[in-house]
């Protein structure tokens, strides 16, 4: 750490850094795409080429399904003791590796490289936690009238896909495989398409821990994704992604009638009451709607709902907070607070929806341009951007944006209040900020949202349900639950007389 800390732009290393297959990765073995397509991964903070990776298509994707078919019974019957055990190798390799795959997602997708250290730590405790429920998978017994014993099993689904989201991609591609692998069943990650170099050298790293089939990776496009969710022999899909994406793979699940866990985007509310602590708010509002990646977190509390008596002096420190705290970099240098967004479609995403807030009423109390700093001038970066005077009806309101744009509101009735917060599609997080506790309570049990923080925002907790609401998701991560939604319980009636 001391050589990072005296030499803190690490953009020279990111080239040794890179993995040096770029090919599919099933059956235990590195493949040329069948398809023979490739692509080129851009560096969104540079528009340098990072080099091509391979795109499976329906073919690649039939044949890496048949090894991990072939491969699930072999897995299945693995004791459940040696199943965590190679999970636990498997997380000791992410942490050995943690540098070089947060550099790696730094130049592939945009977000600091300090931050996606600290994803390595996520994923890598994931893993742990899931292999130490490896003896949790337990039945019931059923009392019966006829005095048969009567019995349940969990057993697991067979082939699992995985598709991966762009903002933090070697977290999800590791710890996302914790869950399914631990039940007992075999997996293929699909990483993004804008940003998946991580995730091949993650499976340069772990995919020998596992026998042939179990573990697989296979890089391309939408159609990817949608030849796994599509193809007869993968029991469960779970996706990470939009709105738009989870209807797709739900669609597509549906003729197999598949499994599917989703965890979509979030509109999500931080609300404030009048007698909140003023200084802990205003951080947790910055805070919460995680600038550090641009926004880019179906998690970030982008809508901030201030009561009129604070309105005016808790925005003034909230512009003053976010100035000091989040000023846009390079990615590979550890000292950046804020990273760039994806890609341009992102950027011009964002800054449409600040031309339309504005069009409707609202004023940009801090950013709401492209950074016109030279030295970041050929990436896509935005300033850190909060709008004020954001009324329910606006576009801005209603819609994920997945950019660097706060709205901020002014409220004084609590039912006015909380018809504003629950008015919008989705459901996934909310953060209430209150000294009183009963109206924390009462707040908490009013907001419809999966994830609910008092007095804080943007933290997870290993063992905690992580879900949402209405079009946010469905099912919940990073607990138990998610443990057993790869699994089916099968009844076992036996006659004693």
């Amino acid at each position: 750490m001391s050589a990072i800390e005296e030499n803190p732009d690490l953009s020279s290393r990111v080239a040794a850094a890179l993995p040096a297959q770029r090919g599919l990765y099933y059956g235990g073995r590195w493949h040329a795409p069948l398809s023979g397509r490739q692509a080129c991964s851009i560096n969104p903070a540079t528009q340098q080429e990072l080099g091509v990776y391979a795109v499976a298509g329906p073919d690649d994707v039939d044949a890496a399904v048949r090894s991990a078919a072939a491969a699930a019974a072999g897995w299945r019957d693995t004791v459940p003791l040696e199943r965590g055990a190679l999970l636990r190798r498997a997380a000791a390799i992410v942490r050995e590796h943690a540098w070089e795959l947060a550099l790696i997602d730094a130049a592939d997708c945009g977000n600091p490289v300090r931050q996606m250290r600290e994803d390595a730590e996520i994923a890598a405790t994931q893993l742990e936690y899931f292999a130490g429920l490896v003896l949790e998978l337990k039945g019931e017994t059923i009392p019966t009238a006829n005095g048969s014993l009567d019995y349940t099993l969990r057993e697991p689904l067979g082939v699992v896909a995985r598709i991966i989201p762009f903002n933090h991609p070697f977290m999800f591609a590791a710890g996302k495989i914790a869950a399914p692998l631990a039940a007992g069943n075999t997996v293929i990650v699909k990483p993004p398409e804008q940003a998946p170099l991580s995730s091949l050298r993650l499976f340069e790293l772990i995919g020998q821990v596992f026998p042939p089939g179990v573990l697989n990776c296979l890089t391309g496009d939408r159609t990817t994704g949608a030849a796994l969710a599509a193809h007869d022999d993968v029991a469960a899909v779970a996706l990470i992604g939009s709105v738009n994406a989870g209807k797709a793979v739900m669609r597509t699940a549906a003729d197999g009638l598949k499994k599917v866990l989703l965890e979509l985007g979030g509109k999500n509310a931080m609300l404030v009451y009048p007698d909140a602590d003023p200084e802990k708010a205003a951080l947790g509002a910055v805070r919460g709607m995680n600038f550090t990646w641009c926004g880019q977190s179906c998690g970030s509390t982008s809508r901030l709902f201030l009561h009129e008596s604070v309105h005016d002096r808790m925005l003034e420190r909230i512009v003053t907070l976010t100035a000091d705290l989040h000023r846009p970099g390079l990615p590979t240098d550890t000292r950046t607070t804020m990273g760039a967004l994806v890609s341009a479609e992102q950027m011009d995403k964002s800054l449409s929806y600040i031309a339309s807030a504005t069009a409707e009423g609202a004023r940009v109390a801090h950013g709401g341009r492209r950074c016109e700093d030279a030295a970041l001038r050929a990436g896509y970066f935005m300033e850190p951007t909060i709008l004020a005077g954001v009324t329910p009806a606006m576009r801005v309101a209603r819609e994920e944006i997945f950019g660097p744009v706060l709205s901020v509101f002014k409220w004084s009735d609590e039912a006015a209040l909380f018809a504003a917060v629950n008015g919008v599609d989705y459901g996934l997080t909310a953060s209430i900020w209150t000294r009183d506790l009963a109206t924390a309570h009462r707040a908490a049990a009013r907001v419809q949202a999966g994830y609910v923080w008092v007095n804080g925002s943007s933290a997870h907790f290993i063992g905690a349900p992580f879900g949402g609401y209405k079009r946010s998701g469905i099912g919940r991560e990073e607990c138990k639950e998610e443990l057993l939604e790869f699994t089916q319980v099968k009844n076992v009636n036996v006659t004693l007389n």
